[in-house]
């Protein structure tokens, strides 16, 4: 059987692009608001129990901007995402620990935990290869074929 590519439409493409724009958000402004509040943030990881906390701060942060990026453009995307996984899923168990509150502070950490849940299904799709539309790993396999 003849290779057939698929093409897509620009509309196709952009919504894409959007979509894993709006999905990756979230990582980029809050490695922005770590590095802005580095210290803040390192207050905050220590009231929770983890160690060495700059080391951990930083690695976050790698992970939160190269995983972001990764994802935005469609380059390694697979890669990106699964550094992704490997930020959120220990950050909602230490984070959004919902179980250990009570009243309206258990509340606003089951949504945040289940915010979290629901970005985890996006990246594990991602990682599992579903990564449409406008693609910098396509771009350059296309300018290396011709």
């Amino acid at each position: 059987m003849a290779y057939e590519r698929k093409t897509t439409s620009s509309l196709e493409n952009i919504g894409a692009l959007a979509g894993r724009g709006l999905l990756v958000f979230i990582f980029l402004a809050s490695a922005g608001k770590k590095v802005l509040q580095f210290e803040q943030t390192q207050g905050y990881m220590a009231s929770h129990g983890m160690p060495a906390t700059g080391i951990l701060l930083a690695g976050a942060i790698v992970f939160l901007v190269v995983g972001g990026l990764s994802v935005l453009l469609g380059f390694k995307a697979r890669i990106g995402a699964v550094l992704l996984i490997a930020f959120i899923v220990p950050a909602s168990l230490i984070f959004h620990n919902f179980w250990a509150y009570e009243g309206n502070d258990q509340q606003n950490q089951i949504i945040h935990f289940m915010k979290n849940i629901a970005i985890l299904g996006a990246l594990i799709s991602i990682a599992a290869g579903d990564v449409r539309g406008w693609r910098l790993d396509r771009k350059i396999m296309r300018s290396q074929e011709g």
